[in-house]
């Protein structure tokens, strides 16, 4: 291995690419993991609710985790195969508490074990109100309800998440992104999308009315084009909350799987940064649809992280997750994930970008064309099994073993 990642730190050299830098870049990269892959996106509240939304895991393969304990179990186990360190993405209902509390009674203290636990395993979290899988969300409207009652109760739950944020990030050091997404819309075609959009505005700004230091937490607002339930109008669609997080001064969140199927997420990243401080990713892979598939290292994924770093974008971008497959071993699913979205920006960081950047700026397209296709065959791979023998983690062969012995072990629970 000392060998092949030798020659290829020379043939990256030879062009102009120093693979130590980029190791080193790549090391600094925290990726946000979603907790909601472990257990088909359930949650652990003690009542009853349907999805909502359009979020909807379909599989039931064996070892699904049923319980906290069993959560952090496969958390670990998935964390330890993955180089560097990272971040978990937890939803409001993964609280881990004896209480049952409602949604807008929710405390930080319901989610203090939470901090102590990502605090021995060196993590960082994200934090997200759950607007979904709730008595109060079956109507497939939350925020932009007509029922002002139903408003204020998504309100108060959207206040006590952002709360619960802050004190996380206090606790921790460190700034929690706290995402706001909702599945609120129109399975029909309405015919005054303008009240819903100004009551989902109304409910938002009462929902932020607080400042919190953005040293402990900040707020990002998350569009989606359709859902299950809302095929026909999403109220917070990309305009809205792009119109929104540049009032606002909030963050804004691109999902992956959030747009039309023809439509270039990567190509979106420079136009929204001129008008937006910082951005959230949510990566993942739709088929035809928001379906939230397992990440490919795939061109999508590949022309995402060229961009960001391209358009140097990696400091004022937040990388997370999202997807949720339940026909394969979900601590698999985690792993290969993180690790495909780790390989791209790897990827991206190791290609001459001086030389791709100076020919395009000199209309020399024949250059840029050539650099681009002979850059492919450069020995990637070399540098990856460098990064996971850095780092102490298995790759190939020994990788496929250790998934498959641990999905072994957890098959039992059923």
């Amino acid at each position: 291995m000392a060998n092949a990642y030798a020659s290829a730190r020379q043939r990256f050299a030879d062009w102009g690419v120093d693979t130590e830098a980029a190791l080193t870049a790549l090391a600094a990269i925290p990726i946000s993991m979603h907790c909601w892959q472990g257990d088909d996106v359930k949650g652990f509240e003690r009542k009853s609710g349907t999805a909502g939304g359009g979020i909807q895991a379909t599989g039931n393969h064996p070892g699904r985790a049923r319980n906290v304990a069993e959560l952090r179990v496969d958390l670990e186990f998935a964390y330890a195969q993955i180089p560097g360190k990272h971040r978990l993405n937890l939803h409001a209902f993964y609280m881990d508490t004896d209480e049952s509390p409602d949604r807008d009674a929710i405390e930080y203290r319901h989610f203090a074990p939470w901090v102590d636990w990502a605090k021995s395993q060196g993590l960082g979290l994200d934090f997200n109100p759950t607007f979904f899988a709730h008595p109060k969300a079956d109507d497939n409207l939350t925020l932009s309800h007509p029922d002002a009652g139903i408003r204020d109760f998504w309100i108060e739950h959207g206040r006590r998440s952002r709360d619960i944020a802050a004190q996380m990030g206090a606790a921790l050091g460190r700034p929690v992104i706290n995402n706001i997404w909702v599945p609120d819309g129109s399975k029909d075609t309405p015919v005054d999308r303008m009240a819903a959009r100004r009551r989902l505005n109304a409910s938002l700004d009462a929902m932020m009315a607080n400042p919190l230091p953005k040293s402990q937490m900040r707020d990002a607002v998350e569009s989606k084009l359709f859902g299950i339930g809302v095929e026909s109008c999403t109220v917070g669609s990309h305009e809205f909350y792009l119109g929104y997080a540049i009032r606002k001064g909030t963050l804004l969140c691109l999902d992956m799987g959030h747009f039309h199927p023809t439509e270039n997420v990567a190509d979106k990243l420079s136009a929204v940064a001129l008008s937006v401080d910082e951005l959230l990713l949510h990566v993942s892979r739709p088929v035809r649809w928001d379906s939230d598939h397992v990440i490919l290292l795939n061109d999508d994924i590949l022309a995402m992280a060229q961009e960001l770093v391209f358009a140097d974008l990696l400091g004022r971008t937040h990388i997370g997750l999202d997807f949720f497959d339940a026909t394969i071993s979900r601590t698999a699913a985690w792993v290969i994930g993180t690790r495909n979205m780790q390989k791209a920006l790897l990827r991206a960081l190791l290609l001459p970008q001086t030389r791709l950047k100076a020919a395009e700026a000199a209309l020399d397209y024949t250059t840029r064309l050539i650099l681009t296709e002979e850059a492919k065959d450069l020995p990637f791979a070399a540098v990856w099994e460098e990064f996971c023998a850095r780092a102490g983690v298995v790759s190939g062969a020994a990788l496929l073993a250790e998934l498959s012995g641990y999905q072994s072990r957890v098959a039992a629970r059923g």
